[in-house]
């Protein structure tokens, strides 16, 4: 299923808060994007402890329970882990995943919160969640009956609200500085072959990673850094990552280059690195230039010309990353009349090849 629609963490909270307790919910999204997070977070906030069930481990009599003859007549004990004296928060993650058996057991246990002749205590609440089948995640056709009888929602990853999270959670300062300049890193589609893949929930593994690793220490060997990053991140993210993380070990490169008291990286080894600064020198561009040549104040001026030689020296080092440097692309182009400067000094930068 794919909605045209989708809520963030924070909106999904909301809507869980206020139907969940009349109404089973759905949750839709993408393997490791928070949503058995957000039930427990649920859970907490209404005071219940939460019960998850892994629909693609269940056969039905995990769910119906098992026959016992009792005074002469047959009938249906639930399992322990359903059959509960108080109420509690009924998870049932990866529903879709189930079989079709499976999922005829989970009618009456969705729509009215009973098995047999077991009803769940009042104050209950049912809450399921499933991958989508473009996910390239076990997933089954989940039958029209089913999905009647829930209210469904398609959760996405939200930078802003990740942060947030992440800054109460204690999430790696690495991963925190990383995800808020390059917020679209978040998350990446699932690929279709068996590789890694960024979520939130793998830039958490990586957190943790980098806490346990030297006990948090910055001085992670390379090394070590490179297998951590390219082993829970999609690659084109993990390599943006060792080169923001060397960039954090000399945060003020940038800074230094303008001043020139340090140079352009000029190593191969370094290409990352000198990427990465020019994305982040170009990510400096779109804020301090004017938007007019008629703004340009004196102290400005002196940042222009600086900022031309700079380009002219990294176009020496290496040409591509300096045309990906004032080229619009898809995104938010340098201001006109800059590009009119670069143009007359330095015209092989915005020259199509």
């Amino acid at each position: 299923m794919n909605l045209p629609y989708t809520v963030t963490t924070n909106e999904l909270l909301d809507l869980l808060l206020n139907v969940a307790p009349i109404r089973p919910v759905f949750i839709w999204g993408a393997p490791g994007i928070g949503k058995s997070a957000l039930v427990e977070e649920f859970a907490r906030e209404v005071g219940l402890p939460c019960v998850s069930l892994l629909g693609s481990q269940l056969a039905p009599e995990d769910i119906i329970g098992i026959p016992q003859i009792q005074d002469g007549v047959s009938a249906f004990l639930p399992p322990k882990m359903i059959a509960r004296k108080d109420p509690y928060v009924l998870f049932l993650d990866e529903l879709n995943a189930c079989s079709q058996e499976v999922q005829k057991a989970f009618y009456s246990l969705i729509h009215e919160r009973r098995i047999g002749e077991y009803h769940l205590p009042h104050g209950s609440v049912v809450i399921g969640a499933g991958n989508r089948s473009q996910d390239s995640a076990i997933v089954k056709t989940m039958s029209s009956a089913l999905i009647n009888r829930m209210v469904h929602v398609q959760l996405a990853a939200h930078p802003r609200d990740w942060l947030k999270w992440a800054q109460a959670n204690g999430i790696h300062p690495w991963v925190i500085n990383y995800i808020t300049q390059r917020p679209d890193h978040l998350f990446s589609q699932p690929p279709k072959t068996e590789e890694p893949f960024s979520t939130p929930r793998s830039w958490h593994m990586l957190s943790d990673a980098l806490w346990e690793y030297r006990a948090g220490e910055a001085d992670v060997p390379q090394d070590a850094l490179r297998m951590l990053a390219y082993s829970c991140l999609s690659p084109a993210h993990a390599g943006m990552f060792l080169a923001f993380a060397k960039n954090m070990r000399n945060q003020h490169m940038l800074e230094d280059i303008i001043a020139k008291e340090a140079r352009w990286p000029t190593s191969p080894q370094d290409r990352d690195l000198l990427y990465f600064l020019a994305q982040s020198f170009r990510a400096m561009l779109l804020y301090e230039l004017p938007k007019t040549k008629q703004q340009i104040t004196q102290d400005k001026l002196g940042f222009v010309y600086r900022v031309k030689a700079m380009l002219k020296e990294l176009s020496t080092i290496n040409f591509e990353i300096a045309q990906m440097t004032v080229a619009s692309g898809d995104g938010e182009a340098l201001p006109d009349w800059f590009m009119v400067e670069v143009v007359r000094d330095l015209p092989r930068l915005v020259r199509k090849e």
